[in-house]
């Protein structure tokens, strides 16, 4: 580009030069082609203005072109976020308060007494599910009874990722979407929770990132070519408080057209923690992959903390905008279960700024 301060004229616009035709040549001898000290000096100017329009003109064609991109960006950014509003539930307006107790998915009652005890009907009810076993259909119907959405762990024990990838359990799975399909109510599903820690022989240490991303995308395929289109994905990882034995997720994640909601599972196992210090990174990490909706899918603080930990639970779910979160009450290496009046208060005063989620239209094309 040229520099209007520096670009000199051409030759055939100089004073005093000319070039081409000589009949344009100025006839000085009887003065006829003498120009006026007035003229002359305006069209020394000439050449400098065109070239300050030019830079003009490229400087604001430059600006729009900015200005339209950028605008589009923020129409396509606000596009997605409304569509995934639509398809997995807006936090302002959609929130998830879940609960997994020890004798599910056999008996709901785990579930009646938790919500005597707090005023609260939980939104999700989380089992785990061993491989090859069947979807409790009986306790799904339950669930939806009590006017929540059945969440369902998947977990790949006593087999190997890439088997599953090359399609040698497609009958299982193929079984196993048919009974989500014809059940019709929304169900979601989860396939090899916490796949970044060390303590699962599908997750890091074990496996290799690849083969839980290939197994996890056939397992979805499966579902889709069945036409189970009532399932949520929920891509669940562990908080990633220290690189000794959990893995950052980003090298696990299977892709958006994969991935409908993403769960993040943590507890409250030091007194002096808080939301933003046990959830905050790891939610960082997730946005840098994906802006699916979040779900806190296992938490839990002991007996002792419980009050002040599901205040800060509540408060931290608001601040950061996700889904909701589901609690674990069960016992299990600590003292889990909420059992104290000033717990169960703390959670109902929680939830009384919570919405249930609305029933969900599932396409059944």
């Amino acid at each position: 580009m040229e520099d209007w301060l520096t670009a000199a004229p051409a030759d055939s616009d100089r004073p005093g030069r000319h070039r081409g035709n000589p009949s344009r040549v100025p006839n000085l001898a009887d003065g006829s082609g003498a120009r006026p000290a007035a003229s002359q000096g305006h069209d020394d100017a000439r050449p400098l203005r065109r070239t300050r329009r030019k830079t003009r003109r490229k400087r604001t064609r430059r600006a729009t072109a900015v200005i339209a991109a950028s605008t589009a960006v923020m129409i396509a950014l606000i596009i997605g976020l409304y569509v995934r509003s639509l398809e997995g539930g807006s936090p302002a307006s959609r929130s998830y308060l879940g609960i997994y107790t020890a004798d599910l998915p056999e008996s709901y009652a785990g579930v009646s007494a938790f919500t005597a005890a707090t005023g609260v009907r939980p939104g999700l009810v989380t089992y785990y599910s061993g491989w090859m076993e069947r979807f409790k259909t009986g306790f799904a119907r339950e669930a939806v009874k009590h006017g929540a959405v059945p969440l369902v762990q998947i977990e790949p024990t006593g087999v190997r990722l890439a088997a599953i990838a090359s399609g040698r359990y497609d009958a299982y799975l193929r079984s196993y979407a048919s009974a989500v399909k014809a059940f019709g109510s929304q169900v979601i599903l989860s396939f090899g929770h916490e796949m970044n820690g060390s303590w699962y022989p599908w997750g890091y240490r074990h496996t290799s990132p690849a083969a839980f991303v290939a197994a996890w995308r056939h397992v979805v395929t499966v579902f889709r070519a069945v036409g189970a289109r009532n399932v949520r994905w929920l891509w669940t990882v562990n908080v990633v408080r220290c690189r000794c034995h959990i893995d950052p997720p980003a090298a696990w994640w299977p892709g958006n057209s994969y991935v409908n909601w993403v769960g993040i599972d943590g507890y409250y196992y030091q007194p002096s923690w808080k939301f933003a210090a046990l959830f905050g990174s790891t939610i960082k990490a997730v946005r840098a992959l994906t802006l699916d909706p979040i779900l806190i899918s296992e938490t839990a603080a002991p007996a002792a903390d419980q009050p002040a930990k599901i205040a800060d639970l509540f408060a931290g779910i608001r601040a950061y905008g996700l889904l909701g979160f589901v609690w674990f009450d069960h016992n299990k290496g600590q003292e889990w279960s909420m059992s104290s009046p000033q717990a169960f208060a703390a959670f109902r005063r929680g939830a009384e700024h919570y919405r249930p989620p609305r029933r969900e239209v599932i396409s059944r094309s």
